[in-house]
């Protein structure tokens, strides 16, 4: 029989995937001693099966019942009994941390009766009738359904009315009113009333928790942290104590180091008279964390000394919960912080030299993501003014939109392509999909543990927080800071590594750790930490990793960040500007005398191209595609050509000569699905002198670097091969004319020749096309496009939201290679391709080789490089050491 119930004491943190995270670590915790109040989970497997069915598991009210009895005897008081009640928290806590976007229901147990005998038993009303005030606006909103800012509403007209400015200004009498209307809100509008059954209570919170699994905002988070939704959640059933018993209680959150910027330290909230869910939503501005000293000095001694302990055991930076019941300190979670790209780099780094990590280990704390948001631009201080605002800098980086003050306003902007800045009070889970819409985040509450900061740190979202300064009205759409107004479309700046705001648009500048890879420069400790993790890559990876750059200056930049050659040079961006007539007058030639003209012009500029970035490469290979885009997308556009020659017969007079005979050239080469038409090796082999000319001005740029003393290493591609009789023929072409300039140079130039695998056929007949080529590299956009049936240019403003949001896809293709699709074409294609020639050299061009789970899968299917943007080209160094180290430990 399936159980479905655990005690803390019979758990632990490798059970994460059964019990949740926040199950298995609380049990974690009580195995290492710590004071943890005790409690029971309810199992992952059990929600699933409540999702699977819509109904309760069979056992499990019965399990639950008797781990609640053992807990009621080890306490020696009953739930919810009615002189002094045990009451108990109803928490979710999933495999993956989930921050906020999942339900939590507290002092479960609380009714009529009991919260007489809990104002008794703690000599304090107030706190009983706050207590209850809670859990009736909790279940009601998680579990009976009742839109929260209906309570919330009540509330704030209840401070308005009686003068107070936040929740401690409500004496008991106040609450007790409040319980009250909140009980008439929920029959209102559910027509049922709050129930006063302790057990049902807790029955129907356990089952909310599950539930809660599949609500859009925890859905949302699972999408875009790429979290399987078939995990489920647990629920954590834990005897309650109290923050909010007066000013000797309270809450916090603590992070064993600084988790926006990696440093030691103590760091962390803390809010008196409060309970946990007020530290985090922000309704309260909290205290820093070393206030406690002087609060409770005992119970922040236990404490540190208990950060100590988790972060020596779990060997990282430790997220903690706690709470201070009347000078007690009780430890409420436990897990790995969520930090920003900066910590990442800077807490492997401090732990390998402490010794609590190996450089392997440190290595595999940090990712590619994280690498690439470092790179993105900061501030020009030069440039920074006189901020509008101050507060909590919460996610570092830079960024600048317009202000928005509610989710729906971000995402319809951020739809249409405008940058912008959501502004609240504070954020709820609710606002997610603005938050992911926004460039930054800034609200005027909360801190470094509120939902906002928490959320945009694992987004690597710009976040400033409790700037307390900022008037928010979302009513008005707007907010002040003194006699300033900042209307909704306002632009603003705003600096998450500084914790500032600033009006207009601060220019931005390149980040320290770009100047790393450009100049080499370590000037303080994060760039220092992210050098140390590149050279350790360096020194285990396999996969090597090249650059696509068409022109030399892309070419050296892809070197200063470490690419060891080009992995794709596309020719046809040479063909743009001030060379388009030539190639217009080669598309019209009369003649083949004509066309040759054209050609003979084209070369000596080809040449220089090739020779330039054979220069900057120098040494290096340079994989040179020959021409792949139907030859019309370098003439006008159809309907512009039309319009002009009409115009002018509308006229009267005669159309231009030269737009008659380009319109005609279009109208010839016009094509239905130009995608998968006349372009790559299939214009290779109808225009006749188009690959003699690239061929030959690769071969004269070889000899014209050698000459200068210099180590050119090219390889022509041959783009879209469907079938191996097409490489021979181009193979057969390519090798004239290299002879023809070896005998004319007086110096051999041999250049490797292979194709680009972006075809399932090519794929699939890769042991035929091996005979004739030298090397593959699988461009895998084009691959995508066509194994999906996809047209990428139609499709992802098309349909890719809704297939996201439907699940048909967790991630679009063309960002992360489809495993089971196009991986399995590029699986057959290396295996049959190296059974036909063993040793084959095969690499990949397309920018999935610059997407972090990508790289480690072309490693583990045996490609020898990976070919990106240069941008890209550090992160898939490091991914690439990465996946070097995955299954060695």
């Amino acid at each position: 029989m399936v159980r479905y119930v655990y005690a803390f004491a019979e758990g632990g943190r490798e059970q994460a995937d059964l019990l949740g995270g926040k199950g298995a670590n609380l049990a974690e915790m009580a195995r290492l001693g710590l004071p943890v109040p005790p409690g029971f989970v309810v199992t992952t497997e059990a929600c699933r099966a409540f999702l699977a069915t819509g109904g309760e598991p069979p056992g499990l009210s019965r399990e639950i019942s008797d781990h609640l009895a053992a807990l009621e005897r080890a306490a020696g008081r009953r739930l919810g009994q009615r002189d002094d009640p045990l009451l108990v928290s109803v928490r979710s806590g999933a495999r993956y941390s989930m921050p906020g976007m999942m339900e939590t229901i507290l002092d479960v147990g609380l009714n009529d009766d009991s919260v007489l005998g809990l104002a008794k038993s703690a000599g304090d009303e107030r706190f009983a009738r706050d207590s209850y005030r809670r859990l009736v606006q909790m279940f009601g909103c998680t579990v009976m359904g009742v839109d929260g800012a209906l309570f919330e509403q009540a509330l704030e007209d209840l401070k308005r009315d009686v003068g107070a400015a936040d929740d401690l200004g409500l004496n008991a009498v106040d609450l007790a009113g409040l319980v009250e209307t909140y009980k008439e809100l929920i029959r209102r509008e559910t027509g049922e009333s709050f129930p006063q059954s302790p057990a049902e209570q807790l029955q129907r919170a356990v089952l909310a928790v599950f539930q809660s699994w599949n609500v859009e905002r925890a859905r949302l988070y699972r999408r875009r942290e790429h979290i399987p939704d078939d995990l489920g959640t647990a629920v954590t059933v834990q005897t309650m104590v109290f923050g909010n018993l007066g000013p000797d209680s309270g809450s916090g959150v603590a992070f064993t180091r600084d988790p926006a910027t990696g440093r030691s330290g103590v760091y962390g909230d803390y809010l008196a008279n409060a309970q946990g869910e007020d530290v985090v939503s922000g309704i309260r501005n909290t205290v820093p964390l070393d206030e406690l000293a002087r609060i409770a000095p005992e119970a922040y001694e236990q404490l540190r000394r208990n950060m100590e302990t988790l972060e020596a055991h779990y060997r990282d930076l430790c997220d903690i919960e706690f709470t201070v019941e009347r000078g007690r300190l009780w430890m409420l979670q436990t897990r790995v912080g969520k930090r920003t790209a900066e910590a990442a780099f800077t807490i492997a780094s401090a732990l390998a030299d402490e010794g609590l990590v190996s450089a392997d280990e440190a290595l595999d704390r940090v990712h590619g993501d994280q690498l690439a948001r470092l790179m993105f631009p900061r501030f020009d201080a030069s440039a920074v003014r006189e901020p509008l605002a101050r507060g909590v800098p919460a996610s570092p980086g830079a960024a600048v939109g317009a202000a928005v003050f509610d989710s729906a306003e971000a995402v319809r902007r951020g739809e249409a392509g405008e940058k912008v800045v959501l502004v609240r009070e504070e954020t709820t889970p609710d606002d997610l999909p603005g938050m992911v819409a926004a460039q930054a985040i800034l609200t005027s509450r909360g801190g470094k543990t509120s939902h906002a900061a928490v959320v945009a740190r694992g987004m690597g979202t710009v976040c400033v927080c409790g700037a307390e300064e900022i008037t928010v009205d979302t009513r008005r759409r707007r907010f002040t800071v003194g006699g300033t107004v900042v209307e909704e479309g306002t632009v603003i700046s705003v600096d998450g590594s500084a914790g500032a705001v600033y009006p207009g648009a601060v220019p931005l500048v390149d980040s320290s750790v770009v100047r790393y890879f450009e100049t080499g420069e370590r000037p303080d400790p994060l760039v220092d930490a992210v050098a140390r993790a590149m050279k350790h890559a360096d020194g285990v990876r396999r996969l090597g990793v090249r650059a696509n750059a068409d022109t030399p200056e892309d070419a050296a930049r892809a070197r200063r960040f470490g690419a060891e050659g080009i992995g794709l040079c596309r020719t046809e961006h040479m063909f743009l500007g001030d060379r388009r007539r030539l190639v217009e007058a080669m598309i019209l030639a009369d003649d083949d005398a004509e066309r040759d003209r054209a050609l003979e012009a084209l070369l000596p500029l080809q040449r220089q191209d090739f020779s330039g970035i054979l220069d900057a490469m120098d040494g290096l290979p340079v994989t040179i595609r020959l021409l792949d885009p139907p030859l019309h997308e370098f003439l006008p556009d159809r309907m512009e050509l039309a319009v002009r020659v009409a115009t002018a017969e509308a006229q009267g007079g005669a159309p231009d000569e030269h737009d008659v005979r380009l319109l005609d050239a279009v109208n010839r080469m016009h094509e239905e699905n130009p995608m998968l038409g006349l372009r790559g090796v299939r214009l290779g082999l109808v225009a006749p002198g188009l690959v003699a000319m690239q061929v030959r001005a690769v071969a004269e740029a070889v000899v014209e670097r050698r000459r200068a003393g210099g180590d050119p290493r090219p390889e022509i591609m041959v783009p879209l091969i469907d079938t191996v009789e097409e490489l021979r023929l181009v193979r057969e072409e390519v090798d004239r004319v290299l002879a023809d300039v070896s005998a004319e140079a007086g110096m051999p130039v041999d250049c490797p020749v292979g194709t680009m695998i972006e075809l399932p056929r090519a794929a699939l007949t890769a042991g035929l096309i091996a005979e004739e080529a030298e090397f593959f590299s699988f461009g895998t956009n084009d691959l995508t496009q066509t194994t999906w049936g996809f047209s990428r240019d139609d499709v992802e403003a098309a349909f890719f939201s809704a297939y996201l949001d439907k699940g048909v896809f967790t991630v679009s293709p063309f960002e992360t290679i489809d495993r089971k699709g196009v991986g399995r074409l590029v699986e057959i294609a290396v295996r049959e391709g190296r059974a036909a020639r063993p040793g084959l050299h095969m690499g990949v061009c397309g920018e999935h080789g610059g997407d972090p789970e990508s790289v480690h899968f072309f490693h583990t299917v045996g490609l020898d490089y990976v070919s990106c943007s240069p941008f890209r080209v550090p992160v898939a160094r490091l991914e690439a050491g990465r996946a070097a180290l995955e299954g060695t430990e």
